[in-house]
C-alpha cells in the first residue's frame, strides 16, 4: 500500500470556523477522515497533518523525500511567499500535488502568486474538499504509472 502525505499549512485547523462561505462547514477532523476513507478505496495509506509552523512543514517535506513519499500539499499561506517550502519541494523524490479549497485566482490579488507551483508535479484548486479527493486520485495514477 503505497503512504501518502497529506500536508495542510497555517490556519486550515480552524475549517469549520473560519470563513465558512469560503472554506466550508466542515472541520480539519472531516478532511482527514474523508482523505483516508478515499485513500483506502484508492489503496493509499493517507497520514493527514496540519501546522501553523513552516518549519515543521519543511521538515515534513523532507521526511517525504527521503522516503520518497507522495504529498499532497495544502500550503495555504506559505503558498504566496515560503521560498523556504519552494525550495525543499524542489528536492522531492514523489509526485506532490498542491491543492486549495478556494479558488486564489477568483480572490484577492496577492493570492493569485504560488511560489510552490513551479515546483510541484500539478496544481488543483477551487473545488472545496473534493481538490483532497482529486489530488489523492491524481498522485494513485501517478504512483501506479510509476510501478
Amino acid at each position: 500500500m503505497t503512504r501518502v502525505l497529506v500536508l495542510n499549512g497555517p490556519n486550515l485547523g480552524r475549517l469549520g470556523l473560519r470563513e465558512p462561505e469560503v472554506y466550508g462547514s466542515q472541520t480539519l477532523a472531516d478532511l482527514a477522515e474523508m482523505c483516508r476513507e478515499t485513500g483506502r478505496g484508492l489503496g493509499l495509506s493517507v497520514d493527514v497533518r496540519q501546522t501553523d509552523d513552516e518549519s515543521e512543514m519543511v521538515r515534513w517535506i523532507h521526511e517525504a523525500i527521503d522516503g520518497k513519499t507522495p504529498v499532497v500539499l495544502n500550503p495555504a499561506a506559505f503558498t504566496h511567499y515560503s521560498y523556504a517550502l519552494r525550495d525543499a519541494i524542489a528536492q522531492r523524490t514523489a509526485p506532490l500535488i498542491e491543492v486549495h479549497i478556494s479558488n486564489p485566482h477568483a480572490r484577492e490579488e496577492f493570492r493569485h502568486t504560488s511560489v510552490v507551483a513551479a515546483v510541484s508535479t500539478g496544481t488543483i484548486a477551487g473545488f472545496g474538499l473534493m481538490s483532497y479527493r482529486l489530488a489523492l486520485h491524481a498522485i494513485a495514477e501517478l504512483t501506479t504509472a510509476a510501478s
